[in-house]
């Protein structure tokens, strides 16, 4: 009995995590190394649809830039004391956005004014698209996503030890 309850707890844990909303990574700027002034900031954000739990990957030249999460009006400003976060770490840094909220950001060291600066606003997560053929009502005993499958077959294989 041991080992069916075993598998049954690993089984469902793995389909939480399979479940679970998936985030995105925003290459901030589209590129890999693309945090710097020559880039339009405002256009690629506008292009961009941003979610609760997405990431924002910034890659720069730290010794020449930073990243600063600021509010609205130091973001309009251009104001890089009195920050809310300072995501500068190593050059090739992350952020995630947990929030759904308007996000600023900015590059002190006079760059805002370059126009090294974005704004954006984020989503919650949308629901979970519904099937297509609502006809339907069958559910496929295989799961059609390949990770819940091996998953389900190597509870089965556990079980069968």
């Amino acid at each position: 009995m041991g080992k069916i309850l075993w598998a049954l707890m690993y089984v469902t844990v793995m389909i939480l995590i399979i479940v679970e909303v998936e985030s995105s990574l925003h290459r901030v700027g589209g590129g890999r190394y693309t945090w710097n002034s020559d880039v339009n900031f405002s256009d690629w954000a506008n292009h961009q649809r941003f979610y609760s739990g997405d990431w924002l990957y910034f890659g720069f030249n730290r010794t020449r830039h930073n990243i600063l999460q600021v509010n609205k009006s130091s973001y309009e400003q251009c104001v890089d004391n009195d920050y809310i976060f300072n995501i500068t770490r190593g050059g090739r840094d992350v952020f995630q956005l947990l929030e759904p909220k308007p996000y600023y950001f900015i590059c002190g060291r006079g760059y805002c004014h370059k126009g090294m600066k974005f704004a954006i606003n984020v989503l919650p997560q949308p629901p979970p698209s519904a099937p297509t053929n609502l006809a339907s009502t069958t559910t496929p005993l295989i799961p059609s996503n390949g990770i819940a499958a091996a998953i389900l077959i190597f509870a089965f294989k556990v079980l069968l030890l």
